[in-house]
């Protein structure tokens, strides 16, 4: 399948398809990209049933600031709306294909119970940051 070129128009529809969305985040400019691009093509035609996206970071830099973009290439693969990997750097295309086959792989049910899990952890311990915040101003206070 073809990559498909991603744009703030079209990112949303894409990442809530059901299945796998890969990412390349590039530039014309950068050299690392231009030779992952082969490399990401050549995946595209092996995984037609996951949808390869690219998204240029000169054009589309408001995605790329809202996904704190700092070094391309990054690779991201969604899966079922879940952000699941999420990385700078080049990778060899063997990497790549063991990527996308353990992305397959994974049980999202059990992906979806470990979010909410650190997500109520994280609510925790911001509850427990203001508490603590509460006790210092009024210690502060008196």
């Amino acid at each position: 399948m073809p990559t498909v070129t991603l744009t703030t128009q079209n990112f949303q529809e894409q990442v809530e398809k059901p299945g796998i969305l890969v990412i390349d985040w590039w530039a014309t400019w950068c050299g690392p990209c231009r030779a992952f691009a082969p490399i990401y093509e050549k995946a595209s035609d092996k995984y037609t049933d996951v949808v390869f996206g690219k998204i240029d970071t000169d054009a589309e830099q408001e995605l790329a600031a809202a996904f704190e973009i700092r070094s391309i290439p990054t690779l991201m693969v969604f899966r079922d709306q879940v952000l699941v990997f999420a990385r700078p750097g080049m990778i060899p295309g063997a990497a790549l294909e063991d990527l996308v086959d353990k992305v397959k792989a994974l049980d999202m049910d059990d992906v979806r119970k470990k979010l909410a899990e650190q997500e109520a952890q994280a609510k925790q311990e911001d509850g427990k940051q203001e508490e603590v915040k509460d006790e210092e101003a009024k210690a502060a206070g008196k």
